[in-house]
């Protein structure tokens, strides 16, 4: 039986941007599967209408069974948001390659699995929105944040490609592009930077990141909430021609139009003291 509301799946739903959007869509009608890995931090949801689902990015049968579950519960899926990421910082000569490698499964493939198992539902309906939560940082790169950068990068990438390919069947594809964020994120981000690289050759850059972007008084004070990337999420998914691309939050216009209008040497000098 085919469910007769519209079906949204949210991943990295406990928390910021991701408990956010699930929340605005459950308000907008939908029946919302909000994931992540960690089972009680979802349970928060349920009072606002969002069904929690254990959903492990780098474990196939939870992503199989997930999307499984979904299948045999409603009959169809309409809005796929992959929020659910993380960012390891830390100098590209000190970051272990296998945490290289698991930023990768985490922000890229595990995401891309997903999108392989929804599509077949999306494609039978005729109909569906895929929105991949990238990032600025997808566009433009700073010190210490090369294996991020490089996922958000190939994620741009693979969104175009895709784009174009699930177009024929009424499926649309949407990158946003969040700035500067209040979340979890930036702690998380400094901390790595620290682990990898804090007492080593590269511990003046840690400690100028500390300063600059990923400083609790100075940039992120000034960061948005998560609520702005969630209003434009619910845009997208409710939008019959959605943009292919959104760019808000703190300082995301500015970092979009210094990539298309400076050099990359005068790029580079202009994040480094944004970047400390």
């Amino acid at each position: 039986m085919t469910s007769p509301q519209p079906v949204a799946l949210v991943t990295g739903a406990s928390s910021g941007i991701g408990a956010a959007t699930a929340r605005r869509l459950a308000a907008a009608g939908y029946l919302v599967y909000g994931a992540a890995r960690r089972a009680e931090r979802l349970e928060e949801l349920r009072g606002d209408g969002v069904v929690p689902l254990v959903l492990d990015l780098l474990d196939e049968g939870s992503l199989t069974t997930a999307v499984k579950q979904i299948r045999e519960d409603t009959g169809r899926l309409d809005v796929l948001v992959n929020n659910a990421g993380y960012g390891s910082f830390g100098a590209v000569e000190d970051v272990p390659l296998e945490e290289a490698r698991r930023q990768f499964e985490v922000n890229l493939f595990g995401l891309a699995r997903l999108v392989q198992l929804s599509l077949p539902m999306m494609r039978s309906h005729g109909t569906g929105t895929i929105i991949n939560v990238s990032s600025v940082a997808g566009k433009v790169a700073g010190p210490l944040g090369g294996w991020y950068h490089a996922t958000k990068f190939a994620l741009e990438g693979f969104s175009d490609s895709l784009r174009q390919e699930v177009a024929p069947f009424g499926v649309r594809v949407v990158v946003v592009q969040p700035g500067a964020i209040k979340t979890e994120w930036g702690a998380h981000a400094l901390d790595s930077a620290r682990r990898a690289s804090g007492d080593g050759d590269y511990a003046h850059r840690v400690e100028g990141l500390a300063r600059g972007i990923l400083n609790p008084a100075g940039v992120q004070r000034r960061a948005s909430g998560p609520e702005v990337i969630a209003r434009v999420i619910e845009r997208a998914a409710t939008s019959s021609r959605p943009r292919t691309r959104y760019a808000l939050g703190h300082l995301a216009w500015v970092g979009l139009f210094g990539r298309r209008m400076l050099s990359d040497k005068l790029l580079d000098q202009v994040t480094g003291r944004i970047m400390g």
